[in-house]
């Protein structure tokens, strides 16, 4: 790749290189990738830059659109599951036994089901996460990582990235190159899905409200979505959980009230991980569950994105189960998955737990979080396993085969990283967004994409724990 050819000279010459650094940061502001700082997280008065590559990293064409491709299936795939309480109720059964706060999900989600009184309107913004599987013989495949069905991020400050890459790849003389670097217009396309869940709700003066977390260090991307649905004039709020506890109420209609304001949708952009709720946010989430407002996602989404149902889909019959005499969508779904292995207490979990152990390197033991940096690998695999084999909390986890990714060369920008040439490699992500109203789906679309890089030292991933970097694909 001519952009490798690049980084190499650069090296070489480092004067030239601070220059392109300099100008890469520069462009950056410009294009308003920005971010609030680790310090000031809950101020804007400093900002810095976001964690981006140099250039663009190669990716396969074929894998990319093999992605972009299958993404309206998975979306009409979690729809499907979150609507299944007994397909729910029988994958999640051991997992509910070991984990408590999926066992918490799922309680809130048995008594919404057995109070019976539905909001009609479902809206749904998901990623689904990719790497290129590069085997021994050369070979390639496209491996999906994970779906995430809540608070799914990664646009918003960071969509007009690629502005910045074509011009940095012209700066240096690849003008040709920098024509393959596509725009994606992903924040009007998420925030599509909301305002049409607004409009369905039909009140004109029912508010979105965001739920999010103390620390809002991520604020200005969420502003991003926040300006798309002002243009369209519908209102926003933002509220913590400790608000809604003190602010919120149902009417006797189950309609949601924010300190006086009806609630059309609540979007969550937090409470994914057990850390982020007392007692007091379990109480919220249950009210705001239980009400008329449309959910983003709803508790049976959130469910839906468990790393247990991954891990059960991937078995024989069970695609088929959600796409009767579709034989071709099945085979596009199953085409991405990884070898994924139960962990529950029996012969089959048994057998899992024999093979991670013989050969931890070759797997990535995965409990049921969302964030980044749960996952483990090589040595504390065997750690963990050693302290849960023989006991149910195993079952709190799942087993997947370690894809091998192929890797690339970039120079990462991230602030006060030094600057130096280094082995990466990327997750492709591909986003979702899906509106229901009853038994119709009004809208199924791809939400753009977005590509997430990361040094290769670094087992796991996560942008705001300062591994991974934003990244456009130059298509190979």
């Amino acid at each position: 790749m001519a952009t490798k050819a690049i980084l190499q000279e650069l090296i070489l010459n480092p004067d030239r290189l601070n220059d392109l650094v300099d100008e890469a940061k520069n462009l950056a502001f410009q294009h308003g990738l920005v971010m609030r700082t680790h310090e000031t997280p809950n101020s804007s008065e400093v900002v810095t830059h976001v964690p981006f590559t140099l250039f663009p990293s190669p990716v396969p064409k074929a894998a990319f659109l093999q992605a972009l491709a299958v993404q309206t299936h998975f979306n009409t795939l979690v729809d499907k599951i979150s609507q299944d309480q007994d397909f729910l109720e029988e994958t999640l059964a051991s997992t509910v036994q070991a984990d408590h706060f999926t066992a918490k999900l799922f309680g809130i989600y048995k008594q919404v089901q057995q109070e019976g009184h539905k909001q009609s309107i479902v809206v749904g913004l998901n990623r689904s996460d990719y790497m290129v599987d590069q085997k021994e013989d050369g070979s390639s495949s496209l491996k999906q990582i994970e779906i995430n069905t809540i608070a799914a991020a990664g646009f918003g400050t960071s969509d007009h990235l690629s502005m910045v890459h074509r011009r940095l790849l012209q700066s240096v003389g690849l003008v040709e190159e920098s024509q393959s670097v596509q725009d994606t217009n992903r924040t009007a396309e998420m925030s599509a899905a909301l305002a049409k869940a607004w409009q369905l709700y039909d009140q004109q003066k029912a508010v979105i409200m965001f739920l999010v977390e103390d620390v809002q260090i991520s604020k200005l991307s969420h502003c991003c979505i926040e300006r798309e649905l002002w243009k369209r004039n519908i209102p926003v709020i933002r509220r913590k959980f400790q608000e809604v506890s003190s602010g919120g109420s149902l009417d006797g209609e189950k309609k949601l009230f924010i300190d006086g304001l009806e609630v059309a949708v609540v979007y969550y952009r937090y409470g994914y991980m057990p850390d982020q709720y007392t007692e007091q946010s379990w109480d919220a989430r249950l009210m705001m569950e239980r009400s008329l407002a449309a959910k983003c996602p709803d508790i049976g989404t959130h469910l839906a994105g468990t790393k247990k149902v991954q891990q059960v889909l991937a078995r024989p019959g069970v695609l088929e189960k959600f796409f009767p005499d579709q034989p071709q969508v099945v085979e596009q779904i199953r085409a991405t998955f990884a070898g994924l292995y139960t962990l529950d207490m029996g012969p089959e979990g048994d057998q899992a737990v024999a093979m991670a152990l013989a050969n931890p390197d070759a797997f990535v033991l995965k409990p049921q979080r969302e964030g980044g940096g749960n996952n483990c690998f090589g040595e504390d695999i065997v750690k963990l396993l050693q302290e849960v084999k023989n006991d149910k909390r195993r079952a709190a986890y799942i087993l997947m085969d370690r894809i091998r990714p192929r890797t690339e060369q970039n120079i990462l920008l991230r602030r006060e990283l030094p600057i130096r040439l280094v082995s990466i490699c990327y997750e492709i992500g591909v986003y979702g967004a899906y509106v229901r109203h009853g038994g119709e789906m009004v809208l199924n679309q791809v939400g753009g994409h977005n590509l997430r890089t990361k040094n290769i030292d670094h087992n796991d991933a996560g942008l705001l724990r300062g591994v991974t970097t934003f990244d456009s694909p130059l298509f190979i």
